[in-house]
């Protein structure tokens, strides 16, 4: 008998649903880690009668995996042609397989077994796909915190604002609703209920981040002074590896809420799940946007005050290599930091420019300057003598004639004598 394999993507992660030998040669055969996609939690969306049995049955035969997807692994969408959907934003196919050999794809199969003919099931499964493609990323970032120099949690209570202070208070909510959903495997309302004014504390903070690193970047653009400019640069990068870790936490508890989200509603309200699920992307994307204009700027201006010190080495040659070095700590702190986002950024870090090398050029520019001005005045002696020339000989024909006119006279005055 054929396997099969049904397979879904959302442009984040990659859901691989079937029997569970099937399921566990493709994902061998093509050398895939994954998770498990959480099959069991879809029992919300199933609606009730023969239909919801029929469901019901095949979400417990079958097993769901899911795949985070990389550079590498988004290969596959292309490789089996999934077809995409711009209603729902998923591109979703069926793998045909023969003797345990997953063989190619064929199209969609819509059959009674098939999980995904149904849309309240699709739905359902992609809503639990955005969940564990946020919660990877929450990991991620708890990674890139735990690997600073700075822990956040130490920033936030040296922090005497309060909209900082208040942070630390959502964190232990959060945090808290999240180990109850762990445990208990729903948001029940009374759990939902203590979220309710958190959004805004975080949404607050993100803003406050946003403008201190503004201000940074605004103060850079305004200093003249290569001596001031330096300093300005040096008490910034300590400053924004700090804001840096705080804007990570929000971005991280604003994801943790946005899996809360999709479970209550997944539990509450099933049938606007799909709809939720692409407003929560939607509106993630623009925080994203936001953060990312916010830090490209400040990286600009660490790039125009690496390029105003390499233009003044060779009056000031350690204060530029200083302004060079802590440019690039900066830039390089803002793109690990976009990369955890997952903000794509092709930036290099600039050299500082060497003494010597500034020297030379300026050698060689004074020696072609030189060398024109060495032209320029050879040009000049050669027309002044040629005018000098010019006028001897004028002056010469006009002194002849002058003479040769006094001769006639003098000729005349003899002949009436």
């Amino acid at each position: 008998m054929d396997d099969e394999i049904q397979l879904i993507s959302d442009g984040d992660g990659l859901a691989v649903i079937g029997d569970p030998a099937a399921v566990e040669r493709f994902l061998v055969s093509e050398g895939l880690p994954s998770k498990d996609l959480g099959l069991h939690r879809l029992g919300p969306v199933l609606s009730t009668g023969a239909a919801a049995a029929q469901a019901g049955s095949e979400i417990a035969a079958n097993s769901g995996r899911w795949v985070k997807l990389t550079k590498d692994s988004a290969r596959l969408v292309g490789k089996h042609g999934l077809r995409g959907s711009s209603k729902t934003g998923l591109s979703t196919g069926v793998l045909k397989g023969n003797h345990g050999q997953i063989k190619g794809f064929v199209e969609f199969v819509r059959g009674p077994g098939a999980l995904l003919t149904n849309p309240a099931m699709l739905a359902g499964a992609a809503g639990i796909m955005a969940q564990l493609a946020m919660q990877q990323a929450m990991d991620e970032i708890t990674d890139y915190l735990a690997t600073i120099d700075e822990k956040v949690d130490d920033v936030l209570r040296a922090q005497k604002d309060a909209v900082l202070a208040d942070m630390i208070g959502v964190d232990f909510v959060i945090e808290e609703a999240m180990t109850i959903r762990e445990h208990v495997g729903r948001v029940s309302e009374v759990t939902w209920s203590k979220m309710q004014a958190t959004t805004m504390t975080i949404a607050r903070t993100q803003a406050y981040v946003l403008r201190q690193l503004d201000a940074l970047a605004g103060k850079m653009e305004r200093e003249p002074k290569l001596g001031e400019l330096a300093k300005t640069v040096k008490d910034a990068e300590p400053k924004v590896q700090e804001w840096l870790a705080v804007l990570a936490r929000c971005f991280k508890l604003q994801d943790a809420i946005a899996v809360l989200e999709l479970d209550r509603v997944l539990d509450a309200s099933p049938d606007e799940l799909d709809r939720h699920r692409l407003a929560l992307k939607v509106a993630r994307n623009n925080r994203l946007a936001l953060i990312s204009q916010s830090t490209e700027r400040l990286m600009a201006r660490m790039d125009a005050a690496a390029g105003t010190a390499n233009a003044k080495v060779l009056l000031h040659p350690g204060t530029s290599r200083d302004v060079v070095r802590s440019s690039n700590q900066v830039t390089n702190a803002v793109v690990d930091f976009q990369g955890r986002l997952g903000i794509e950024n092709g930036r290099q870090s600039l050299e500082a420019r060497r003494w010597t090398d500034a020297a030379t050029e300026v050698r060689d520019k004074a020696l072609d300057a030189g060398a024109d001005g060495l032209d320029a005045a050879r040009r000049l002696g050669n027309e002044t003598l040629g005018r000098s020339m010019s006028a001897t000989g004028k002056l010469s024909g006009r002194i002849t004639d002058r003479a040769r006119r006094l001769r006639r006279g003098d000729e005349a005055a003899d002949e009436e004598d």
